[in-house]
């Protein structure tokens, strides 16, 4: 019981200063190496060196690459004017009367297209306050708006979505990031159906009350101008390459490399090897987001140029910062997945019959106790993924339903209220936990319910 309480103990530290907006680069190893401290004390030197460092170590090798590049293809969007291009473009389609749907669309096309959540909120903000100010919707569902079409479905479910929480579990299930794409899109028509509705819903009840945007806000940003913008469809088209490319990558690179990859530069030289399957989704990524990159410079060489040493320089702190505090989680849950209090957790959790419901509940838990669903994700998979794929293949389970569930998973409970993307998004609209997070928890429980149905519809269809 005492080991139990130690990684319970943990945990709950690690979320207190999270919350505290304390660094996880900084607390991570705290937390682990205290849990060890108070297991063995003997060990905490061992571990942190040749455990803890070689874990988070490992994680960044792996996934370093998508987490750059994705920032400098998102930046370089940011720079070229695209982003806002893209964004007025469909605001005027679909009018600010839809300016939920409108938000919405914005925020997936945006995500599915490559850029970083991160940025997707602060390119989207300022034509969501002025949408909203239009229509006299109140400004406190302009999160959960955001929230849903930037951290949900374009996330996790849809099937080749470039963002890491669908990359991560192809080098533990050795599959690609268009994984079941037939149970990620039945999730995503879930998410996108039940998550409208409600903010409908919200902005109904508002009106009825005489609710409108409201005034005496903070941080409300400048009229957007739609002055000497590029044409949508240029815009649009460097999402277009990295999600084509994503696909194309992933179906031909096996083509090119056998299945175990041996390179010797030299004659006799030391050998390189790589196992194709652990990599082809990362390689299938980073491969469409160059494209992506230098589709941008193609169309936008005179604007990007001039700001892209500073820009990228941002994009680069950014890259640094996501990778490293998830890598610093990722080594967390390793250490803590060692200790005899885990076993008992691990145990409980495989008490649980069904291994899909299992894996579900494991990955979202523990995505919702770090607040980050690649960070949770990677704590659940580098603990208990052996014993995922074992109980799968007993039942007869691909590892293409194990990949989505892990993913939409990892999708679900981590918006709690210490996860950085929504303290992200609070900030930067200028409101507060208690002005706004209701409809965020709201989506964070659609999103959760969603792999529960994708989990059913499986068993019921056997569709993949």
């Amino acid at each position: 019981m005492l080991s139990f309480l130690i990684c319970l103990g943990a945990l709950a530290f690690l979320i207190f200063v999270a919350y505290r907006g304390q660094s996880v680069i900084l607390f991570a190893p705290v937390a682990a190496l205290g849990a060890v401290l108070l297991t063995d004390p003997s060990a905490v030197a061992p571990v942190f060196t040749s455990y803890f460092m070689v874990k988070m170590v490992g994680f960044v090798q792996l996934y370093f690459p998508v987490f750059l590049l994705g920032a400098i293809f998102g930046k370089v969007i940011e720079l070229s004017g695209f982003a806002k291009s893209i964004v007025t473009a469909a605001i005027k389609i679909l009018g600010p009367k839809r300016a939920m749907v409108s938000i919405v669309v914005v925020c997936a096309l945006l995500t599915y297209g490559g850029v970083s959540l991160f940025v997707v909120v602060f390119a989207v903000y300022p034509f969501a306050a002025e949408m909203f100010r239009e229509a006299d919707i109140p400004k406190r569902l302009i999160p959960g708006t955001i929230a849903l079409g930037a951290f949900t479905f374009t996330m996790d479910s849809l099937p080749g979505t470039p963002q890491i929480q669908n990359i991560i579990p192809t080098t533990f299930f050795k599959t690609t990031s268009m994984a079941a794409p037939i149970l990620g899109t039945i999730g995503s028509l879930f998410i996108i159906v039940v998550g409208l509705s409600y903010l409908e819903w919200r902005r109904r009840a508002a009106i009825a009350k005489g609710e409108g945007y409201g005034t005496g806000h903070i941080l409300e940003p400048a009229p957007v101008t739609d002055e000497n913008l590029v044409n949508p469809a240029i815009a649009i088209l460097p999402l277009v390459v990295v999600g084509v490319m994503n696909i194309v990558l992933t179906y031909t690179l096996p083509y090119f490399y056998s299945a175990a990859i041996s390179v010797t530069l030299v004659p006799g030289g030391t050998a390189i090897n790589a196992q194709l399957s652990s990599i082809l989704g990362i390689w299938a990524v980073i491969g469409a987001l160059l494209l992506g990159i230098l589709t941008v410079f193609v169309f936008a060489w005179s604007t990007v140029t001039p700001k892209f040493s500073e820009g990228s320089k941002s994009a680069i702190g950014g890259a640094l910062l996501a990778a490293m505090n998830t890598g610093s989680e990722y080594g967390f849950g390793a250490v803590i997945a060692v200790l005899p209090g885990f076993v008992l957790i691990a145990h409980a959790l495989g008490a649980i019959p069904n291994p899909l419901v299992n894996e579900a509940i494991s990955v979202t838990s523990l995505a919702g106790i770090t607040g980050s669903a690649s960070g949770g994700m990677g704590i659940a998979l580098a603990a208990l993924s052996g014993q995922f794929i074992a109980a799968a293949q007993a039942h007869g389970i691909p590892m293409e339903v194990l990949h989505r569930v892990a993913s939409m998973a990892s999708g679900g409970m981590d918006t709690l209220p210490h996860n950085g993307a929504v303290i992200t998004l609070l900030s930067v609209t200028g409101l507060t936990h208690r002005e706004s997070y209701r409809d965020i928890f709201a989506i964070t429980i659609t999103k959760t319910s969603a792999v529960f149905v994708v989990i059913a519809v499986y068993y019921l269809t056997g569709w993949v």
